[in-house]
């Protein structure tokens, strides 16, 4: 059977068929140089490697990879999120408008606000999960990139991403996707329509806290893909071969990562949600969900891991629920194998975040270990 036949489960338990057939190693090897050698002829000994800037086999091989999982053309690897994010975005003409959902996770809205800045790119914010307000801010004139997160971080809002296709193309722009908190398990955004779709491999993707990286994957080729590959081989935002390598390994084990994560997140949500001390839980999964029918529909095999809860207090209450955890680490990611606690005021106090927010990432730890922290640090 062929990597392209294969289910993404399949696909990824065999890293997309890399093994090592020089060594008869079921896994792929790591090869560490930055050069490589010419004949006599000055032709390389390998046409497809002559430098590590641009030929990587690690890289490559995690490129299928992610390029199958979101069933696209290609896909680009980068040394962290932030760096396909900047990217895409370089690929925008000066003078151009951009469409940005607002709410979204601060450091990518942060960049683009200098970044916009500093082109003379028009930036328009809009609540993306609106889709009647994303139509309108489309309606005020052509653009060239729409950018949304869903679901979104930390608010746990939904885009409908069909609809923001429609939207975007009634402007003649492109739509990009920021699918970090769902994954290529749960959701699959250029099936849905969208031009390119990016993750923080950083979080789930590897899921074990011990990886920088980000991805970038097309649904087509097209004259701005052609210039993000010439910008990254050019400026050198590349991912060196054993981080491209741990990636690989990460993804080894995504798809059942994801669904006890997804099963975990559930059984938690609920958990909050009928607690005294809980005003609110934002989490997709939940009937309570404002958007929840569309989650389910958008990502059918769950609806993820991450959630928001809001405490009955003040600040230095969710603080102390917050230091009384002893299985949630109190640390900022997500995506992780551990759990994670944060008091998301204390990161960005500046953006409107409630001072009573908490923040759950959720592992793959029992259930029942989770819920009982959180059982005892909010009091039973």
């Amino acid at each position: 059977m062929k990597p392209g036949d294969m289910h993404p489960e399949t696909l990824l338990a065999q890293a997309g068929g890399a093994v090592d057939m020089a060594s008869g190693g079921v896994v792929p090897p790591i090869q560490p140089s930055t050069t490589f050698l010419r004949g006599p002829d000055y032709q390389p000994v390998n046409p497809a490697n002559t430098y590590a800037r641009d030929h990587n086999d690690a890289v490559r091989q995690a490129e299928a990879v992610l390029t199958r999982l979101e069933r696209g053309h290609d896909a680009l690897v980068f040394p962290s999120g932030m760096a396909a994010i900047a990217a895409l975005f370089r690929a925008v003409p000066g003078g151009a408008r951009v469409i940005v959902q607002s709410g979204i996770y601060w450091g990518t809205t942060k960049w683009i606000r200098e970044f916009c800045a500093r082109r003379q790119v028009v930036m328009s914010e809009v609540d993306a999960s609106d889709a009647g307000a994303l139509d309108a801010a489309c309606a005020q004139g052509p653009a060239a990139l729409i950018w949304v997160e869903t679901p979104s971080n930390p608010w746990l809002k939904i885009v409908d991403i069909a609809r923001a296709t429609k939207a975007a193309q009634s402007c003649g722009a492109l739509l990009a996707v920021d699918s970090t908190a769902a994954s290529p398990i749960l959701s699959n955004p250029l099936n849905l329509g969208a031009d390119v779709v990016m993750h923080s491999t950083t979080k789930v993707i590897n899921g074990h806290s011990d990886v920088l990286g980000g991805v970038l994957v097309t649904r087509a080729p097209g004259e701005m893909w052609d210039a993000i590959v010439n910008d990254r081989a050019g400026a050198g935002a590349v991912m060196g071969p054993f981080e491209a390598w741990l990636l690989l390994r990460g993804m080894r084990t995504l798809d059942v990562r994801v669904r006890r994560m997804c099963d975990n997140a559930l059984k938690t949500a609920r958990f909050l949600e009928d607690h005294p001390r809980v005003e609110a839980v934002w989490y997709p999964g939940l009937e309570s969900h404002p958007q929840h029918v569309l989650a389910r529909e958008q990502m059918p095999g769950g609806q993820g891991f991450l959630m928001s809860f809001l405490l009955r207090g003040t600040r230095e209450e969710a603080l102390q629920v917050a230091g009384k955890m002893q299985v949630f680490h109190r640390a900022t990611s997500l995506g992780g194998v551990e759990s994670l606690v944060e008091h998301r005021h204390t990161i960005e106090p500046h953006t409107g975040i409630p001072e009573n927010l908490l923040r759950l990432s959720v592992g793959i730890e029992n259930s029942a270990d989770l819920i009982a922290d959180l059982g005892q640090a909010l009091g039973q």
